[in-house]
């Protein structure tokens, strides 16, 4: 029973380890499934995509990490036409063969979509689907620039090499055994592939922050499988950075001492151009652990800041008692309402002194020697205008000149729509004038009422926008706008008098005639 638990719980546990070690090779079977038979009736079913897929890896790792080159599509579009040229013995014209490569390159990279890989966590018992993209894109300057992704890198090596839980750790290995060899240009080759590797950490790095941006919590957990699988090795790797420098040294320092025949001392030259090759290799990678080292601090750092502003995020700065409302009526049970009613029956508004901040009070003695702070009478400042006053008699001159020129237009016309007025009162007083907050808190105002009567207006003020007309209208403007009646209506068709400013349309239909 108890063998049967161990192995129970072992494939429990660790099926989501090999779940994530199987999906960085989903895409390159899934684009192996691609049929080309079925593409210009055929013409090129002899292309393999499986090749064509991991010569691309290879031309994108080469570029974007060896050579530290951005590709845009031109420079892949080369180097995939020549490739089916020389491999596949293709001869077709130039804009078919672009066109090939067009199809190619779109499959690549999914339409620019990832790769959905579906599998079942027993330990959650759910259904979980991973994203992977073997080519990312990012616009600069108008150019569209392509890169391998951390996944496409990480499973181009895993095609040839051994895996284990630091590939990086495998390769300086392999390293010293090549200088062992005195294999220098062998050793040339692991240490671009550490290079490699090292640069698909970084960019692993760019890729939590995705996560993070969109999920907190998954990036989170990105997060925590970047850290373990970084962090474990920083100090073992600089062991054996160590360890290999001084092993090329120590291989110098004897290829000089058998430079004795000009045979001898044509290989030394050789080698001595190999090792420091080697050596200035070696150095770039050291470069580049070290910024991998700071950047992975810089990412616990932002992360730490992801989380915070998500766990503020989560507090309510308000309670919103009327959607509890509506949740309180659409499960239509009363009793719900004790939840919110029962914090306010219980407040305390009863003030009350303690007794020893009473007897401090009745035990303070005065100081005879206190000198009493003389009141001066200050002259009250008749002249003071506060803001308030100056905010209201702009709203005053803006909403009198805004009626006039409503009451003008009804006048003449009898009926007119705010689609109407808003031209004339932009020739009237300029474009801005639909960008003024006055104009739309006055049809807000004016909406209000169904029926508006000028003499009603003169006689008796119900509102604010009624006070504001009363106490500006000159005699003359009574005169002639007096009898004046008109009708507001509200139509259902919504306008946008000026950009960011939407409201519905208002019909104003003259009624005294």
């Amino acid at each position: 029973m108890a063998e049967q638990y161990i192995l129970l719980n072992d494939i429990i546990d660790n099926h989501e380890l090999r779940m994530d070690n199987l999906k960085k090779y989903y895409p390159f079977f899934k684009l192996q499934e691609m049929d080309f038979a079925k593409y210009k009736d055929g013409r090129y079913n002899d292309l393999d995509m499986g090749y064509i897929t991991l010569a691309s890896l290879r031309f994108f790792i080469d570029e974007n990490n060896f050579n530290e080159r951005r590709v845009d599509y031109g420079a892949y579009r080369n180097f995939i036409s020549e490739l089916l040229i020389r491999d596949f013995s293709l001869k077709v014209s130039t804009e078919e063969l672009d066109e090939l490569v067009t199809f190619i390159f779109d499959r690549l990279k999914n339409d620019g979509k990832p790769f959905y890989f579906k599998h079942y966590d027993p330990k959650s018992k759910t259904h979980k689907v991973s994203r992977i993209k073997l080519i990312e894109s990012e616009i600069e300057g108008g150019i569209i620039y392509y890169r391998i992704t951390a996944e496409g890198v990480e499973f181009y090596l895993d095609t040839k090499e051994v895996k284990d839980e630091s590939k990086i750790s495998i390769e300086q290995l392999l390293l010293e055994k090549m200088i062992h060899a005195n294999n220098f240009r062998g050793g040339i080759d692991v240490v671009r592939r550490i290079n490699g590797e090292v640069s698909r950490m970084a960019l692993k790095k760019q890729e939590v922050i995705k996560v993070l941006e969109s999920d907190v919590y998954e990036g989170a957990e990105a997060y925590d499988r970047y850290i373990k699988s970084v962090a474990k090795w920083f100090d073992e790797e600089e062991r054996l950075f160590m360890k290999n420098r001084d092993l090329i040294e120590t291989a110098l320092n004897k290829a000089e001492g058998s430079a004795d025949s000009a045979e001898d001392r044509e290989k030394y030259y050789t080698v001595l151009k190999e090792i420091y090759e080697l050596e200035n290799e070696l150095k770039k990678t050291i470069e580049r652990h070290a910024k991998l080292i700071a950047e992975t601090v810089e990412l616990s750092k932002i992360t730490d800041d992801y989380i915070k502003r998500a766990k503020l995020k989560r507090l309510r700065p308000v309670f919103d008692f009327e959607e509890q409302l509506d949740v309180i009526e659409e499960s239509d049970d009363a009793r719900k309402l004790l939840h919110i009613l029962n914090p306010l029956f219980d407040i305390n508004i009863k003030k009350t002194f303690d007794f020893v901040s009473v007897d401090r009070l009745l035990s303070v003695r005065p100081d005879s020697k206190a000198l009493r702070e003389k009141k001066e009478e200050v002259a009250e400042e008749s002249d003071y205008i506060c803001p308030d006053d100056i905010e209201e008699e702009r709203i005053s001159d803006n909403y009198h000149l805004f009626m006039v020129e409503l009451m003008e237009q009804i006048k003449k016309k009898h009926d007119i729509t705010l689609t109407e007025l808003n031209p004339i009162l932009e020739v009237r007083f300029g474009e801005d004038i639909l960008a003024n907050a006055d104009y739309y808190s006055f049809l807000v105002h004016l909406a209000g009422r169904r029926d508006y009567s000028v003499e009603g207006v003169l006689s008796k003020q119900d509102t604010f926008l009624d006070g504001i007309i009363y106490s500006t209208l000159t005699q003359e403007e009574r005169e002639r706008y007096g009898k004046l009646k008109f009708k507001v209506e509200s139509l259902e068709e919504e306008i946008e008098p000026h950009k960011g400013f939407k409201v519905n349309n208002l019909s104003f239909n003259r009624t005294d005639i």
